[in-house]
C-alpha cells in the first residue's frame, strides 16, 4: 500500500469505514433518484405524451436550427479566443512595458468581469441588431483572457535552454516565439485549450440573455409555448436538450483526444534512415597496408615501427 503526498495510507480499518461509507452514500443517492423518478412520474411528467412531442416534425426542425445556431457561435468564438489568447500571451511577454502592461490590464479586466455581464453590454452598445456577433464576441473576449494565461503558462514551461539556442543561432524573438517556443507550448497545453474550449460551448448557453436562438433559448420557447395534457414539457425538453449538450461536449473531448494523440504519434513516429549494415563495414584484413608487427610505415603502431621510416631499436 502506498502511501499519498496529500494523505496517509488508510489502514485496514479506515478501508472498512470508507467501503461503508461509499455503500451508504450510494445507497443514498440512488434513494433520491428513485423518488424524484416517482415523484415525476406521479405528476404526470414522463408520460409518453411528454416525449411524443419529439415526434413533431415542427420541433425536431428548431431543435436542429438551434443546433445549428450553437455551434455558428461556438466556432466564431473558439476561433476568436484562440487568436485572442496568442496575440495576449505575445503581449503579457514582450519586452516592451506599455504593450505588457496593456495586455495584462486587458486580461485581469474581462477575466474579473462576468461573462453574462460582458456579453450583454457587448450586445446593447454595440451589436444590437447582431445578437450571434455579440455572443461570439463575448465569448472570444473572456476565453481569451482564459486562454491568453494557459498558452502563457506553456511558453514559460519550456526550457529556456531551447530559446538561448535559438537566439544563439541568430533567430529574432518573433521567430523564436513562433517557431520554437509557441508549438512546444500548444502541445503541451492542448489538453487545457481543448477543456477551456468545452467550456466555451457550454457558454453559448447565455445567449438566451441577448434573444439569440440557440439550444437553451429554443428549448425555453419548446417548454413554453408546448402545452400536453394540461402541463408544459419542462422535464422531457430539459431531458432531451441536456443530452444534445452532453452529446457535443463528448465529441469535443473525443477529438481533442485524437488531436492529442495524432501529435504526439507525430513527435515520436519521425523515419530514421537505415543504418550501416555490419556486413558492409570493412575489416581490419579489408584495409590495405602495413600491418601490426610489419615494416615501418605511416600510421603503423610501435611494434611495427612509430611512424614512417622509423624503426624499432
Amino acid at each position: 500500500m502506498s502511501a499519498s503526498v496529500l494523505y496517509d495510507a488508510p489502514g485496514p480499518k479506515a478501508v472498512v469505514r470508507n467501503r461503508i461509507y461509499a455503500v451508504v452514500g450510494s445507497l443514498a443517492i440512488a434513494a433520491l433518484i428513485a423518488v424524484s423518478i416517482m415523484r415525476l412520474a406521479d405528476k404526470g411528467h414522463l408520460a409518453p405524451e411528454m416525449w411524443d412531442i419529439f415526434n413533431y416534425a415542427g420541433i425536431r426542425q428548431n431543435i436542429a436550427d438551434a443546433v445549428l445556431a450553437t455551434l455558428k457561435a461556438f466556432g466564431l468564438a473558439a476561433v476568436g479566443s484562440l487568436v485572442l489568447g496568442v496575440l495576449l500571451a505575445v503581449g503579457r511577454l514582450s519586452d516592451h512595458k506599455p504593450i505588457r502592461w496593456v495586455a495584462t490590464t486587458f486580461i485581469e479586466l474581462f477575466r474579473s468581469l462576468p461573462l453574462l455581464i460582458t456579453i450583454y453590454a457587448i450586445w446593447v452598445g454595440f451589436l444590437t441588431d447582431y445578437s450571434m456577433w455579440a455572443l461570439a464576441a463575448g465569448l472570444s473576449v473572456y476565453n481569451g483572457c482564459v486562454q491568453a494565461e494557459v498558452l502563457r503558462a506553456g511558453i514559460n514551461s519550456v526550457p529556456k535552454g531551447q530559446s538561448e539556442a535559438a537566439y544563439a543561432l541568430g533567430m529574432s524573438k518573433t521567430q523564436v516565439m513562433t517557431t520554437v517556443l509557441m508549438p512546444q507550448a500548444i502541445r503541451s497545453m492542448l489538453p487545457t485549450i481543448i477543456s477551456q474550449l468545452v467550456v466555451t460551448l457550454k457558454d453559448t448557453s447565455l445567449g438566451f440573455i441577448i434573444l439569440y436562438p440557440e439550444l437553451l433559448q429554443t428549448a425555453r420557447l419548446i417548454a413554453s409555448n408546448t402545452q400536453v395534457n394540461g402541463q408544459y414539457p419542462y422535464v422531457s425538453t430539459i431531458v432531451v436538450i441536456g443530452t444534445i449538450y452532453i452529446a457535443m461536449c463528448l465529441l469535443l473531448s473525443a477529438l481533442a483526444t485524437w488531436i492529442e494523440k495524432r501529435g504526439r504519434r507525430a513527435k515520436t513516429g519521425i523515419k530514421v534512415a537505415p543504418g550501416v549494415q555490419t556486413a558492409d563495414i570493412p575489416t581490419a584484413e579489408d584495409i590495405p597496408g602495413p600491418r601490426a608487427g610489419g615494416a615501418g610505415g605511416a600510421g603503423s603502431t610501435v611494434d611495427g615501427g612509430a611512424g614512417a621510416g622509423v624503426t624499432k631499436d
